[in-house]
């Protein structure tokens, strides 16, 4: 009996569990017969399932529709979606996000809406979503930090419109700029706080800073900092030296910051022993060894130096044509007697070619603008000197405040780079009224408007016109750099010039003309240029007393003159050369036509020395002559007068053959000039843009026109020598330049005229 009332519980209990089970595989069970989708409005159903780790057919799983749910979500389309079973069908139901109508900044000052738009990932007519609106928050606070406003905030507004839309406002209250009050060294022995300050691109709050952001606080230019002390302390033979750390703390008002760097000098090196080593077939080391002469045992240990010598030997190595060259300097310190040798080991590089030259950056500047300036192009070798060349025709153009030029490996192939080009763009163009002062024409009004990359394409266009006392002018030109798409300039000039300076000279003279223009280079230094030239000019208003032969000289004639020059330039930079040299010369020819007739040569030459860091040493000499081919008598406008900003410490016109009578000047028939200049900082902020110069001059001038013979006029003229010495200061201000010349004549004639200081000025607004 006990048995068969034990067999009865066992049956009851197993039809139970079955019933459960069948049961639960009924709920959880089954094949989905549909999947149906409610509240979208512009994603299409068939879209949404797309989507969906599960389609119509599939069985019921929780880890598949918990997936589909994720990845749902992870579109950025939806606020948010739910799925849930009905029957043997699948419910998705959704809320789109909304789609952004307009974006709009609100109380932007120091940085415009275009550089906003250019950095938040949200854009009109892209989706709205809430982690998209935080991650623009954040970068829009970057932008404000790197511009030294780390009290700025951002308050994202959203304005609701019909049809699921809405207008994002970014709501930015700027604060006030976060300065850097004090710099901080710590570990220094060698030099001082100041010194190391100087070398720094961040700078101490001052208030004479009032144009330049440098004395707010931005992180990255922190850490450019640390390379520049780096850069200095090797300079000047410190090898061991490094910045230990850096800490930048904000003060509790959160209005500025103090930087402590602590540094770790390490001891001074020397030049020890200089060797070279090559490793290329058919390269004798011996024949490099004169490019290494400049670093010399015994000398201060400077990495500059060594950086430029090995860039002269890549050059050096190119001409002889080896394009695939590595140079490695192999340093052994000997720190008990504190020299470094140096080893420059000439390795025959890895052959790499130029896969494609990437640019950004350029807004309005054309691309092809950029790359006719390019010494490589796509499938050329590598070569780093023509890379390097490339970089400082980009900088000649002027077109922008930043032009970094790297090269990275390619993802392609071992065997080719990638040219980098991040380029800055600055204003170009100039529309300028001013006012000033000159010691050559008086009181100005000057109005003139310049674009110097018309229309991205690397054209100039300019108009001037200048109001002074003693001169009225009006000049249109325009050049085009490549005319046709080819390595030939071509433009022309309007002008008009009325010089009444009858402080200097006893007349007035009025031009009226034109020129054209056209130029090439013959190689990468070597430029040709050429003139065409059809004026008319009046000399009238003769001073009472004046000479028999200005008087002679009343009236008007024409010039029509071909001319050419030609350019050999090895400068560094065409804007503010430190080092390297120039040669020129040319011809001009009149009498195609017109009454005047003469045939003018001019030549010069000028060699740059960088004496220290922003120390320059300028030595030039010009030398010109004129005279007339058929006997006619060269016009006094054409002639060569000494002075003013040719001759400092003398007059415009102060150094010239002179009537004996009158005084009057009568200019030479030629002239040379030699200048020595040294510019060097006085000491002042760099932002500043103020430099001190001393000078010398040296000239000499030719006898007059022997015409003037015939008229019966006794002259005064000399080819004996002048001098003068001086010094001044250049002023590059936001207002305009500013120079100012004090000149002491040191050898002089009798008949020459001084002027020991010299004054130009000029104000824009």
């Amino acid at each position: 009996m006990g048995g068969l009332l034990r067999f009865l519980i066992t049956g009851v209990v197993v039809i139970v569990l079955t019933t459960a089970c069948s049961s639960v595989y009924a709920q959880e069970g089954g094949v989905i017969r549909q999947i149906m989708v409610q509240g979208n409005q512009r994603v299409e159903e068939e879209t949404v399932r797309s989507y969906m780790a599960v389609a119509a057919g599939d069985d019921f799983d929780e880890a598949k529709i918990d997936k589909s749910l994720k990845s749902l979500f992870a579109t950025g389309l939806f606020a948010d979606v739910t799925i849930r079973r009905e029957g043997d069908s699948l419910l998705v139901r959704v809320v789109e996000n909304p789609i952004i109508n307009r974006l709009v900044f609100e109380g932007n000052k120091r940085v415009k809406s275009d550089q906003l738009q250019t950095e938040v990932q949200l854009k009109t007519r892209s989706v709205y979503t809430r982690t998209k609106v935080q991650g623009d928050v954040k970068r829009i606070l970057d932008i404000y930090r790197r511009n030294g406003r780390f009290a700025a905030t951002v308050d994202p507004k959203i304005i609701e419109l019909p049809q699921n839309r809405v207008d994002l406002v970014f709501e930015i209250n700027e604060g006030p700029p976060t300065y850097v009050r004090r710099i901080n060294f710590v570990g220094n022995k060698v030099y001082t706080d100041n010194s190391l300050r100087e070398n720094l691109q961040t700078k101490e709050e001052r208030w004479y800073r009032f144009l330049t952001s440098d004395d707010t606080y931005d992180p990255d230019r922190v850490n450019y900092d640390r390379e520049l002390l780096r850069r200095f302390y090797l300079k000047n033979g410190y090898a061991d030296f490094r910045v230990v750390s850096t800490v930048a703390e904000l003060t509790p008002d959160r209005e500025s910051f103090f930087i402590t760097y602590t540094l770790e000098e390490g001891e001074r090196y020397k030049l020890g022993k200089i060797s070279l080593k090559s490793a290329i077939k058919d390269l004798n080391a011996e024949e490099l060894q004169p490019v290494v002469q400049s670093l010399e045992t015994g000398d201060w240990y400077n990495a500059d130096e060594v950086e430029a010598t090995i860039q002269a030997l890549t050059d050096a190595v190119g001409t002889k044509g080896y394009a695939f060259v590595d140079i490695r300097p192999v340093l052994s310190r000997h720190r008990e007697d504190h020299t470094i040798d140096i080893l420059f080991d000439v390795q025959e590089g890895p052959r790499v070619f130029v896969e494609r030259i990437d640019i950004q950056g350029n807004v309005r500047t054309l691309d092809k603008v950029i790359r006719r300036e390019f010494r490589l192009v796509e499938g050329d070798a590598f070569n780093t000197a023509k890379l390097r060349r490339s970089r400082e025709r980009i900088k000649d153009l002027n077109f922008f405040d930043k032009a970094d030029i790297t090269n990275v490996p390619s993802d392609t192939a071992p065997d080719r780079t990638v040219i980098k080009v991040d380029v800055t763009e600055k204003s170009t163009g100039e529309l300028s009224f001013g006012v000033g002062w000159s010691s050559a024409v008086g009181a100005l009004l000057n109005v003139g408007a310049t674009e110097r990359n018309l229309l991205g394409r690397g054209q100039i266009l300019s108009i001037n016109a200048q109001l002074a006392q003693e001169q009225t002018s009006i000049n249109l030109g325009f050049t085009e750099p490549y005319f046709l798409d080819r390595n030939l300039s071509a433009g022309f000039d309007l002008f008009a010039i009325n010089n009444s300076n009858q402080d200097y000279v006893t007349y007035d003279v009025k031009t009226l003309g034109f020129d054209l223009r056209t130029g090439w280079a013959y190689n990468e230094y070597l430029r040709h240029d050429w003139k065409y030239t059809a004026s008319t000019t009046t000399v009238s208003n003769v001073q009472d007393g004046s000479s028999t032969y200005i008087i002679d000289q009343i009236g008007t004639s024409s010039m029509s003159s071909i001319g050419h020059s030609l350019l050999y330039d090895r400068r560094d930079s065409k804007i503010d050369p430190t080092s390297g040299y120039f040669l020129r010369g040319g011809n001009e020819f009149a009498g195609v036509g017109g009454t005047e007739h003469f045939v003018r040569n001019n030549v010069g030459a000028g060699q740059y020395f960088k004496l220290e860091d922003q120390t320059v040493l300028m030595l030039s000499v010009n030398a010109g002559d004129i005279f007339s081919w058929d006997g006619t008598p060269v016009r006094i406008n054409q002639r060569y007068y000494l002075g003013g900003d040719t001759m400092r410490g003398f007059r415009d016109a102060g150094i010239s053959p002179r009537d004996a009578l009158t005084n009057d000047a009568l200019g030479g028939m030629w002239d040379a000039v030699g200048t020595a200049e040294i510019r060097f900082p006085l000491g002042l902020p760099k932002e500043l843009a103020v430099q001190g110069k001393v000078f010398a001059d040296v000239g000499t001038i030719g006898p007059t026109d022997t015409n003037v013979e015939k008229l019966g006029v006794s002259v005064n003229q000399t080819t004996a020598p002048r001098a003068s010495v001086g010094t001044g200061v250049v002023w590059r201000s936001p207002m305009g330049p500013i120079n100012i010349d004090l000149g002491l004549p040191v050898i002089k004639q009798t008949h020459d005229q001084m002027e020991v200081f010299r004054l130009n000025f000029g104000t824009r607004f």
